[in-house]
């Protein structure tokens, strides 16, 4: 099994922050994220939020950061497809894929807060469709030039567009799923999966995650498809410090992907070995996932 670290970032802005506070301290958490070695910077799109985050404009933020760092990759944790126009977004996310020089991961999803689609204007009832037909006029645009799409609530004719994403044939793909029909529907597509542990445990994501398994191999994908669950991870507190809030604790994000383990090796050796130990050991404590089945592991970090 294979972990990655990463932070999954909200530019918080609690009470008595300032917005410009929000974005200038988040920054400073990203750099310094890149000189620590993590493998990924996540970012929510949160949107008429103002008491909790400025992350309303995700891609924005994600160029910033490609700017600013070397080696990080940038994930989108998720865009909310559905409340997007596929031209823009297409052209948003393939430029930040270029000027990080391809390390844009684009998670994508519906998004469960209705009084967002309230704000914009968008029936919620109609986010499954819309999310379907963005999605697939994003991989006609990024693939085919020029390119042309009828569907329901989108018509393109002869559309070229501009510029093209650096990774081919598109930035690597993943879907946030939380209905269980929603599992196989992305293993047909052949694109990773998000899962998260909200309600529940994880040993009652096994069927979905067998159905997701099943969906790939029968849609002649090669291999077993690639499952990402989101483990929250709150730092211990500095003395005399209360600990952080759930909502604006940064977490490490858990990669299952196949066995070993990966920790950048630019990270400095101190911490790497730091990482492996607190990180690592608390997340093989969270969970083991072999072959589609989902069990919790008993191992304990090493103090």
């Amino acid at each position: 099994m294979s972990f990655e670290f990463g932070m999954f970032h909200e530019f918080q802005c609690p009470a008595g922050t300032s917005q410009p506070d929000a974005f200038a301290e988040s920054f400073a958490q990203v750099e310094a994220a890149e000189r620590w070695g993590l493998d990924a910077m996540w970012l929510a799109e949160i949107h008429v939020a103002p008491e909790r985050s400025v992350c309303a404009v995700p891609l924005t933020i994600a160029s910033a950061i490609a700017a600013r760092t070397n080696r990080i990759k940038i994930g989108t944790g998720v865009q909310v497809l559905p409340l997007c126009h596929p031209l823009r977004i297409g052209e948003e996310a393939a430029t930040v894929d270029q000027i990080s020089h391809g390390r844009l991961i684009f998670g994508v999803g519906r998004s469960g807060f209705p009084r967002t689609y309230e704000a914009y204007g968008v029936p919620y009832g109609e986010s499954r469709e819309r999310f379907a037909e963005t999605l697939e006029i994003l991989k006609r645009a990024w693939t085919e030039d020029p390119f042309s799409y009828s569907g329901k609530f989108y018509k393109f004719e002869n559309v070229r567009l501009t510029p093209k994403p650096y990774q081919k044939p598109w930035p690597e793909i993943r879907i946030a799923a939380n209905s269980p029909d929603t599992f196989p529907a992305i293993g047909t597509l052949g694109h990773g999966v998000f899962v998260a542990v909200r309600l529940g445990t994880l040993s009652e994501l096994a069927p979905n995650i067998r159905a997701y398994r099943e969906a790939y191999k029968a849609a002649g994908h090669p291999g077993e498809g690639k499952v990402f669950l989101r483990a929250r991870y709150t730092s211990a507190r500095r003395p005399n410090r209360p600990a952080p809030s759930p909502k604006t604790a940064s977490c490490i994000s858990t990669d299952t992907l196949a066995s070993g383990s990966k920790i950048q090796p630019s990270a400095p050796a101190c911490v790497r070995s730091k990482i492996a130990r607190r990180a690592g050991a608390d997340c093989r404590r969270l969970l083991t996932m072999r072959r589609g089945a989902i069990r919790s592991s008993s191992a304990r970090p090493k103090r």
